[in-house]
């Protein structure tokens, strides 16, 4: 006797707000889960970056060191160091427990706009107004980059790196990803300024988000456009985008203080959040739960599903 397949599993969406967070610093310019999903950082105009606990309502600690506002930030792969840049032309290097500037580079010629650490969290990966990608190395006293990618024809807007690739986006209307093996560039043409991109979970894909207010998917070895979402709100801020935790759905903030869900192969708008009046200018997604952070003005928001509420600690 055969027995009917069991249902599948409805989607989850992070619909629940458990936290709220009035940062106080200035306007949020970033908000970024740490590699484990247990601390976020959140970057300000103020010129100063932060560190939470996020589930339990806990601030850690403030770090200062720019002489602008701050853009973009990263956590280590052992967290024991974080990596932020700014509009101040600088990326900073600190140690996570003390608060200690560890290392200031200096050689953009104008904002810094996006910061990564490679795989090892031996490189620092960063993207700037001036068009182009350096990568400088965090165990050197040699102050300057030890590479320098100059393909981009305007600015860079985002960047992300994986084992061996650097993925970005550029305001020039291209996505370009730098395969460091075998020491080749492939670049994408959209048409429109991108203002976010990334790798998909299981590293086949690429998203990038433009100011047409699309999201496009394309196969990372062939180029092709494999997907388009559109619903959203993005034609003049740069907002964040990425995949959830599952590779299922596609997510973007938007300027209509919405965060949107895409089904990732049927393209059709699956669910949306309300977060607030304000741009939803970014947002992170928990590396293994349905778990998201977003930032709006000086606030920023703890969202989950069902599943996640029992695992909350309660606020200290």
């Amino acid at each position: 006797m055969a027995f009917p397949s069991p249902r599948p599993r409805p989607p989850r969406f992070p619909t629940q707000q458990f936290r709220s967070y009035e940062c106080n610093q200035g306007a949020v310019r970033a908000v970024r889960f740490n590699v484990d999903g247990n601390y976020c950082l959140t970057c300000g105009s103020d010129k100063t970056l932060k560190l939470w606990n996020p589930h339990r309502g806990k601030f850690l600690k403030t770090y200062t060191g720019h002489g602008y506002e701050v853009l973009d930030a990263v956590g280590s792969c052992d967290n024991s160091q974080i990596c932020s840049c700014s509009g101040d032309k600088t990326i900073i290097l600190w140690d996570v427990a003390t608060g200690q500037l560890l290392r200031k580079f200096r050689g953009h010629g104008g904002k810094v706009n996006c910061v990564q650490f490679n795989e090892e969290s031996t490189v620092i990966v960063s993207g700037s107004i001036d068009c182009s990608i350096k990568c400088w190395d965090c165990r050197s006293r040699k102050p300057e980059a030890i590479q320098n990618l100059n393909e981009a024809k305007d600015g860079i807007s985002s960047v992300k790196v994986s084992d061996h690739e650097i993925l970005s986006g550029s305001v020039d209307g291209r996505v370009r990803r730098y395969d460091l093996r075998m020491g080749q560039l492939i670049a994408d043409f959209i048409g429109s300024p991108i203002t976010s991109v990334c790798f998909s979970r299981d590293g086949q894909c690429t998203l990038s988000s433009s100011l047409d207010s699309t999201l496009r998917l394309l196969d990372k070895e062939t180029g092709e456009l494999l997907g388009q979402y559109t619903g959203h709100s993005n034609e003049q801020y740069k907002l964040d985008c990425c995949f959830n935790e599952a590779d299922t759905h596609v997510v973007s903030g938007s300027e209509d203080g919405q965060v949107y869900f895409w089904d990732l192969v049927e393209g059709s708008q699956a669910a949306k959040l309300s977060v607030g009046k304000g741009v939803v200018q970014s947002l992170s997604y928990h590396p293994t739960q349905t778990c998201l952070l977003t930032a709006t003005e000086g606030t920023i928001q703890l969202w989950g599903d069902e599943t996640y509420e029992g695992e909350m600690q309660p606020a200290e």
